[in-house]
């Protein structure tokens, strides 16, 4: 099932798409933001794995079908991928950093 993802649903106002509207912020202020968008979504992929596991146990049950266990597992997995995927360029990025001539 394809669902409607909002800007909001996502972390980003309708401002910080306008240039025009955003204010200045503090290298502080970017770093705390950055984190709790980070935590949040870290949290999310983490819920995701718990719900794979009430699935299952209620596919085990017989209360859930065979197509809610692969979907929720298959969305597990995707957000895990991801997950995956900006560690690795978070990880690339620093050694970038690192490998810079001061």
């Amino acid at each position: 099932m394809i669902q409607n993802v909002s800007l909001n649903t996502i972390g980003l106002s309708p401002a910080a798409l306008n240039p025009s509207e955003r204010k200045a912020t503090t290298p502080a202020e970017a770093t705390q933001s950055f984190a709790a968008f980070l935590k949040k979504a870290l949290d999310d992929v983490a819920a995701q794995e718990q719900n794979v596991g009430t699935v299952n146990d209620q596919f085990i049950i017989g209360q859930a079908d065979v197509n809610d266990v692969m979907i929720a597992s298959a969305k597990a997995e995707l957000s895990l991928n991801l997950t995956a995927q900006v560690r690795d360029k978070v990880i690339e990025a620093y050694q970038e950093i690192m490998r810079m001539q001061v």
